[in-house]
């Protein structure tokens, strides 16, 4: 959403929160949220993966004054607020390739927000790699592959369970920031469980990373 107003300097600590409680603001957010959470909802009932946690962090930060050298665009907005949004599941990982083919299908629907479908080859070889039909999917020795990617829409990354040296596995997410609504929100939910706690639970975990989204913007 965008909003337009007039110039002005540094935005002050007042101002970013006046903004950021605005009517507009808030219904930006609630529909950024609700989007979010209605594509997590579609993974956890249409596909094999198990929803297990949900981080979503959400920050509102006033414009800088004038940049005259080093120019980041920092200074051509009054507030700008930006949502991230990551989801946790779990899965064996004795069937992997059954698992990422579920997604696959799952994503073969018609209006389907799960962006990866049978249509996406180097997904099918994917697959393949995880039934013992082709080598590493990238190439000779590139190794266990760990995730699968639509530029704009969702990343899927996944512990890798057929390394037998160091393995890549997906990491905790970081800790909240200090809870200051509007201008600060961060929800770890359910509030006491860990991606440690996922994998002893399910095996392996995936990851789902949406893009960061900057869902309120008022200009100078």
């Amino acid at each position: 959403m965008l909003v337009l107003a007039g110039c002005g300097r540094a935005t002050s600590e007042k101002t970013v929160r006046r903004l950021a409680d605005s009517p507009e603001a808030v219904k930006a957010r609630q529909e950024a949220e609700s989007a979010s959470r209605d594509t997590i909802a579609a993974w956890d009932a249409k596909t094999p993966l198990t929803l297990g946690l949900v981080v979503l962090e959400d920050a509102c930060a006033g414009g800088q004054a004038k940049e005259w050298f080093f120019q980041t665009g920092d200074d051509r907005y009054k507030i700008r607020c930006t949502m991230y949004v990551t989801a946790y599941f779990g899965a064996d990982p004795r069937r992997v390739a059954d698992t990422l083919d579920g997604v696959l299908t799952a994503g073969d629907r018609t209006g389907s927000p799960i962006p990866f479908g049978h249509d996406f080859q180097y997904a099918r070889t994917v697959v393949d790699y995880y039934r013992g039909k082709t080598g590493d999917p990238q190439g000779p020795g590139t190794g266990e592959p760990t995730e699968l990617f639509s530029a704009g829409t969702i990343t899927l990354n996944w512990d890798q369970v057929r390394t037998r040296d160091t393995r890549e596995l997906i990491e905790e997410p970081r800790p909240c920031a200090p809870h200051d609504p509007p201008m600060r929100r961060c929800l770890h939910e359910p509030t006491s469980t860990s991606v440690a706690d996922l994998r002893r639970e399910y095996g392996m975990l995936f990851k789902l990373t949406f893009p960061t989204r900057d869902y309120f913007i008022v200009r100078k």
